[in-house]
C-alpha cells in the first residue's frame, strides 16, 4: 500500500522523519510531494492523485467546504513564523521593530522570498512591504525563487546570491550555511497554521486516517519542534 501526500514545504522535515516509523508499524509507503501550497494546491486541482494533503488550516477548510476534504478528517499539526536570513557570517541585521526592518530591507542589495501567486509566506511578506511603504521600490532588487523547491530561499542565501532571505523559519532553519536574523516583529508576523487532512478521493480513507493520527502523536510532536515548528495545542 502506497499513500500519496502533497504537501507544503513546512512539513518536508517532519514527513521525511517519520515515514520510516510509520511504514515499519503498519506496512505503507509514504510518497510525499512538497512544494509552495499553491503549487500543491494546483497540482490537486488539476487531477494529481492524493490520499492525504498537508497545507494551510485555511485552504484544507475551503477545500472541505469544496467537497474535496472528507469533513471532520483535519487535523493542525503545527503552527511557523516567517523570519529573516542572512549568509553565516555576514552582519545580521536589525529587525526588532518596524522602522529596523524597513531600513534592512532599504539597505540590502537584493531580497529572496517566496512568489506571492504561489506560496502563503510570500503573500503575507507582500503585504507586509505594503505595509512598511516600500513595496515599490523593492521591486528591483526582489526575487521569487523555484517554487518547486520550498528552500530554495535559503540555498540561494547561503550561495551569497542573495543578501536578505524571507521565509518561513522551518524552511531557513533547516539550511546549512545561514543565520536568522529574527522573525518579523511584532504586528507584521504571520504565524500560519498547518493541518493534514484525508482527500474524499483516497483510495484507503482508513489508512489515510492513520497517517493524518501519526502526525499527531507525542512522537511526532517531538520531531515538529525540532523541525522549527510550533506544535498543534487542539
Amino acid at each position: 500500500m502506497n499513500l500519496t501526500i502533497l504537501s507544503g514545504g513546512a512539513a518536508q522535515g517532519l514527513v521525511t522523519a517519520l515515514a520510516p516509523q510509520f511504514k515499519a508499524e503498519t506496512g505503507a509507503d509514504v510518497e510525499a510531494t512538497f512544494g509552495a501550497v499553491g503549487a500543491m494546491r494546483d497540482k490537486l486541482l488539476a487531477g494529481a492523485p492524493t490520499d492525504l494533503l498537508i497545507l494551510t488550516a485555511s485552504l484544507i477548510a475551503e477545500l472541505t467546504q469544496a467537497g474535496r476534504v472528507v469533513a471532520g478528517s483535519a487535523a493542525d499539526l503545527g503552527a511557523v513564523a516567517t523570519g529573516v536570513a542572512v549568509r553565516s557570517g555576514d552582519p545580521a541585521p536589525a529587525i526588532g521593530d518596524a522602522d529596523a526592518l524597513r531600513a534592512a530591507l532599504r539597505a540590502a542589495d537584493d531580497i529572496y522570498f517566496p512568489d506571492p501567486k504561489l506560496a502563503t509566506a510570500g503573500i503575507h511578506f507582500a503585504k507586509v512591504l505594503d505595509r512598511l511603504g516600500i513595496a515599490n521600490e523593492m521591486k528591483s532588487k526582489t526575487v521569487f525563487p523555484n517554487p518547486k523547491a520550498p528552500a530554495e530561499v535559503g540555498v540561494l542565501v547561503a550561495k551569497g546570491e542573495a543578501e536578505i532571505g524571507v521565509h518561513i523559519i522551518v524552511e531557513l532553519i533547516s539550511v546549512a550555511g545561514i543565520d536568522l536574523a529574527g522573525p518579523l516583529p511584532g504586528d507584521l508576523q504571520n504565524t500560519i497554521v498547518f493541518a493534514a487532512a484525508v482527500m474524499a478521493s483516497s483510495k484507503d480513507a482508513e489508512a489515510s486516517r492513520t497517517l493524518v493520527n501519526f502526525l499527531r502523536t507525542p512522537e511526532a510532536v517531538a520531531v515538529i519542534k525540532a523541525k522549527g515548528m510550533e506544535p498543534a495545542t487542539r
